[in-house]
């Protein structure tokens, strides 16, 4: 996190001093705001270097002097409404750079006219010295001395490892060690600058500017070995709250592949977490992306972040947005959509089954696929089979199979009567099954080899058998022998059975049967 905290500093003062020349209180030239970071193994110094605004004396006195005190507080107030770009959310700041160091420096100039350099230096104690310092150009440089414990700090392979995951958006660019070219077989520097930050990723674009392979590209950049998302959905607003980013849907080829906390949460273009499930709701955490807002509280407890007004705004905004994009695509485009759908079927259910809002959002969309790969909403799909499938009690039948190969006969016996079968062999479909039970009081799901067909849908009354009880009570033994007591505990009875139906059949209840799943 300290060299979040560092580079995030210098990326403060960057973006001050252009608004101080955005607003005329700064009129020498911005020049090169390169932020550069080097690391010297011999001296074991790790040295971040920014051109921004830099500190006089009595500022190092306010500033740094005081643990946890941000100058980008101040300096917002101040400038509300060119300040934009200020990150400033970061309250361990200046000071988390003890964490690695037993000694920082700061070597600084502002850019104020007639400043004086300034040198402060501490060990991490109360104690430290500040005197005139030797900087001839505008900016700061920190100087952290690592401690013997935290010589892996020293190693660019790790530094280059931090500065990815926390800075490779910042809007303002980051020099890191030097770039290489290969020559002559083997990769050598070529002395010019490596630069490792892209300062306008594809969230801060409009998306009028960017084209399907952009989105495609950055999404390889955020996630190099994942196949093309199925789509995306980009998101920018600016009032009442601001939020920008890009969500990916994820092709999905198994149940195992679902993974959350796969959403990065920026602010500023600062890399803040991946694991986001206080700000959005817990369902679009299986989604991948990028979300960036200045008005996300951070360093702050779950339920404060639970609690929060712009966070559950932001929530419900995302919610929206994403039900709305799906329920286009399937407006516009229904055959496309209908190709993504055993994509995102799964997506669907868990945010029907976990968020009421996106539920009634998409219950429009939602498909169901029958035996023979036809898609079709409920309501059509309850138009479609209601004649045949309702039974004595005015209950609408879906019937439905988890299992074509397994379940064929059965599945077979139904087409036979005339009905439609759908199938279901989704890792929710169980829940999701008494989850629609809930929502329509008349439709009943019935799994196809839950009875023998002609019980499947009952609609009059049926036939009693005509064996005795004492006929009765002499088979049944016959039928209870196979299976220990302790292996399963049958129900026999003898009913009446149509002359083309199976002689034997053994049953479990619907409700047993989804206990158990």
């Amino acid at each position: 996190m300290f060299l979040r905290e560092i580079v995030a500093n210098g990326v403060d003062a960057t973006q001050k001093l252009k608004t101080l020349a955005a607003t005329d209180q700064f009129k020498g030239e911005i020049g090169d705001t390169t932020i550069e970071i080097k690391l010297d193994k011999e001296a074991k110094t790790l040295t971040i270097s920014d051109k921004g605004i830099g500190m006089t004396a009595e500022e190092i006195k306010k500033y740094i002097n005081q643990i946890a005190f941000s100058g980008a507080e101040e300096f917002l107030d101040k400038y509300k409404d060119k300040a934009n770009a200020i990150i400033g959310h970061f309250g361990l700041g200046f000071y988390s750079s003890f964490m690695v160091s037993n000694q920082v420096e700061i070597q600084t100039l502002s850019y104020q006219e007639g400043a004086e350099p300034a040198h402060w230096s501490c060990d991490g104690t109360p104690e430290y010295t500040l005197k005139k310092g030797t900087k001839t150009e505008r900016g700061t440089d920190i100087i952290m001395h690592i401690s013997d414990d935290e010589k892996e700090f020293l190693e660019e392979s790790r530094i280059s490892e931090l500065l990815n995951k926390y800075c490779k958006f910042l809007p303002v660019p980051i020099a890191f060690g030097e770039q290489k070219e290969w020559k002559d077989g083997k990769e050598v520097a070529t002395g010019k600058p490596k630069i490792i930050n892209d300062t306008t990723p594809a969230w801060t674009k409009a998306p009028a500017d960017l084209k399907a392979e952009d989105y495609d590209a950055f999404y390889r950049q955020l996630y190099p070995f994942a196949d093309n998302p199925m789509f995306h959905i980009h998101l920018n607003v600016d009032y009442p709250f601001n939020l920008t980013g890009i969500l990916y849907f994820p092709k999905i080829k198994n149940n195992m592949e679902l993974q959350k906390n796969k959403i990065q949460l920026y602010s500023n273009q600062v890399f803040v977490t991946d694991s986001v499930e206080d700000i959005v709701p817990e369902f679009l955490t299986l989604l991948h992306g990028v979300i960036d807002s200045p008005d996300i509280p951070l360093n702050v407890s779950r339920s404060y972040l639970q609690n929060d007004g712009n966070v559950r705004k932001i929530s419900n905004h995302i919610t929206k947005k994403v039900a709305d994009s799906l329920h286009d695509l399937f407006k516009n485009d229904r055959a496309e959509f209908e190709k993504k759908w055993d994509d995102l079927r799964i997506f669907v259910q868990y945010g029907m089954l976990t968020n009421e809002k996106f539920a009634e959002r998409a219950k429009p969309f939602f498909l169901l696929k029958n035996i023979e790969g036809k898609y079709f909403t409920i309501e059509e799909y309850e138009n479609l089979v209601k004649e045949n499938q309702t039974d004595k009690d005015g209950n609408v039948i879906f019937l439905y199979s988890q299992d074509k190969e397994s379940q064929f006969s059965y599945i077979q016996a139904a087409q036979d009567k005339g009905y439609d079968v759908l199938l279901m062999d989704g890792q929710l479909d169980t829940h999701f099954i008494n989850f629609l039970e809930q929502k329509a009081e008349k439709n009943r799901y019935t799994r196809v080899d839950a009875d023998i067909v002609s019980k499947l849908i009952v609609k009059e009354e049926t036939a009693e058998s005509s064996l005795s009880e004492s006929e009765r009570n002499d088979l049944t033994p016959i039928f209870n022998a196979p299976l220990a007591d302790e292996k399963a505990n049958y129900m026999v009875n003898f009913e009446a059975l149509g002359e083309d139906a199976q002689p034997v059949m053994i049953t479990q209840a619907e409700f047993m049967r989804r206990m158990k799943d």
